[in-house]
């Protein structure tokens, strides 16, 4: 619209030299032309005292010349821009009738129905393609936010429900382990509360990142690595021991990946001590220089994944891992069957290095 306002003027003003050579009113049209002009890019503070300057000038410079009347175009969308509806479509209107006294002056007071009826049409076509414009981007703006919205929700309920709620799953699978064994072997009993007591601490860390939408609290400190560690050992128990192992050389990961991975291993961890009844479970962080590959296994009872989960079964675990996995543009896979433990596996493209 800029361009089309400045190639306006251009126009009128040559039109105006060619058939108006250089007499008395020349130099205060290329005057006014060029203040018009300077007018139209000056950043000013006041929008509104910019548009009162702006369509002042113009219109004594349609009074000289009314090849400048076109101009009119431009401004309506400017107006319209800058002003509530009602003192936009009251400018609109005006600027139409300079239009139209403008173009009867060209015409030399000659019959045309056409300069009557042309400008109205333009300036109502102008206002509803603006209208329109602005409904359509109002929708736009509207359908994003509500995408925003969903997908905020959907991000928050995967944090709670691979941070804070696992951590207080296996609070409370440890304090019941400590009610069990409180009189037969107080200090299995003590190494639970102990345990669960860890737990919490680090829960609380997470709740606290959480609300400040900072990374996981195991991240903080190091990469993927040393988190992936420190995950194993603190869920590493009598009755669940927790490999950790590396393949492959290490790559730096967009801290994006990291915190997915961190998260996904998390909440496998949190199912397979829930769910599994597994004697052994172990986490593998693999290096394949265009992805990484993150595998949960445990050597519990397994399951059926093509099995439909009943209707009311609760948990999030692996469509959770799947959004996220999604996300970064990987993929899940899941092994497992009755009896013979499972696998879950976590595979993330990454850029090729430069």
């Amino acid at each position: 619209m800029h361009a089309a306002f400045f190639a306006l003027l251009g126009a009128s003003l040559a039109r105006f030299l060619l058939r108006h050579p250089w007499l008395e009113l020349g130099p205060w049209v290329v005057a006014l032309s060029a203040a018009l002009a300077v007018l139209y890019v000056l950043p000013v503070p006041r929008r509104l005292a910019w548009l009162c300057s702006v369509v002042a000038v113009w219109m004594v410079l349609v009074v000289l010349a009314p090849s400048f009347a076109w101009c009119a175009v431009p401004l309506f969308y400017t107006g319209l821009r800058t002003l509530r509806p009602r003192a936009a479509l009251v400018l609109v209107a005006l600027l139409t009738v300079f239009v139209v006294v403008a173009q009867l002056r060209l015409a030399d007071g000659a019959p045309d129905p056409n300069l009557l009826v042309a400008p109205p049409a333009v300036a109502a076509i102008a206002t509803a393609v603006f209208v329109h414009a602005q409904r359509q981007a109002e929708r736009l703006a509207a359908t994003e936010r509500r995408e925003g919205t969903l997908a905020e929700r959907q991000r928050l309920s995967m944090e709670i429900h691979d941070s804070l709620a696992q951590g207080l799953s296996s609070q409370r699978m440890l304090l019941q382990a400590a009610d069990r064994t409180w009189d037969a072997d107080p200090p299995a009993a003590r190494r639970h509360v102990r345990t669960a007591a860890s737990i919490a601490e680090h829960s609380l860390a997470e709740a606290r990142r959480f609300v400040h939408d900072l990374a996981p609290a195991d991240l903080a400190g190091g990469g993927l690595e040393d988190a992936l560690r420190a995950l194993a050992a603190r869920e590493s128990g009598a009755a669940l021991p927790v490999g950790f192992r590396v393949d492959g050389p290490p790559v730096d990961l967009p801290d994006r990946v990291g915190a997915a991975l961190l998260r996904i291993a998390q909440g496998a961890l949190a199912n397979v001590r829930e769910h599994a009844r597994a004697t052994s479970a172990a986490v593998t962080l693999t290096y394949l220089g265009d992805q990484v590959v993150l595998d949960v296994a445990d050597d519990g009872r397994g399951f059926d994944p093509r099995a439909v989960p009943p209707p009311g079964a609760r948990g999030h675990g692996l469509p959770a891992v799947r959004a996220r996995a999604e996300q970064l543009g990987g993929t899940l896979t899941v092994e497992s069957a009755p009896g013979e433990g499972t696998v879950l596996s976590v595979s993330i493209p990454l850029e090729e290095p430069r």
